[in-house]
């Protein structure tokens, strides 16, 4: 698989709304290799296709428990909300506080095109809802509560502190 370019807010395809796919095709299958492999090296949980410039509802999603691979996906159910700081892969060194659903029930198609219904709770949730946005012509920044700013490597290190600290 290949490591596809990722666009970057004010590219114009981030803006459109996507097609939807009507069924799995050689070009498909390599697409969400490539997907997967590109969110895999950048570090993301969650890929959608227009951010690698491809205009197809097609979304992959990793969480820490394996990917996910979504076709078509849909919000068909929601509740309760989170607050949190939220990044994306195409606004790269920024993240934003953003609103989310707590629980979220999406409808899709997997890689075999077969119907599947899922729910998530956390950060699953806010996965799940970031990449159906993209596919929209969405992005997180224009829900954030207070803008978007600057993150570090050394912002992130106080958040995880390593063993020497006692943790």
């Amino acid at each position: 698989m290949a490591i596809r370019e990722i666009r970057i807010a004010g590219d114009e395809i981030l803006t459109k709304q996507c097609k939807a796919v009507p069924k799995m095709t050689l070009r498909t299958q390599i697409l969400i290799g490539d997907m997967l492999d590109t969110m895999y090296e950048k570090m993301g949980v969650g890929l959608a296709a227009p951010q690698v410039g491809i205009l197809k509802r097609i979304v992959v999603i990793d969480v820490g428990e394996g990917p996910i691979i979504m076709i078509n996906p849909e919000i068909i159910e929601t509740s309760g909300e989170q607050t949190g700081e939220e990044g994306c892969l195409s606004l790269p060194g920024k993240c934003g506080i953003v609103t989310r659903p707590d629980h979220v029930k999406v409808h899709f198609q997997n890689e075999k095109m077969e119907e599947v219904e899922m729910e998530g709770e956390g950060l699953l949730a806010r996965a799940f809802c970031h990449e159906i946005d993209h596919l929209n012509g969405e992005m997180y920044m224009d829900k954030t509560e207070d803008g978007v700013h600057d993150v570090t490597y050394d912002d992130l290190e106080d958040d995880y502190p390593d063993e020497e600290d006692g943790l």
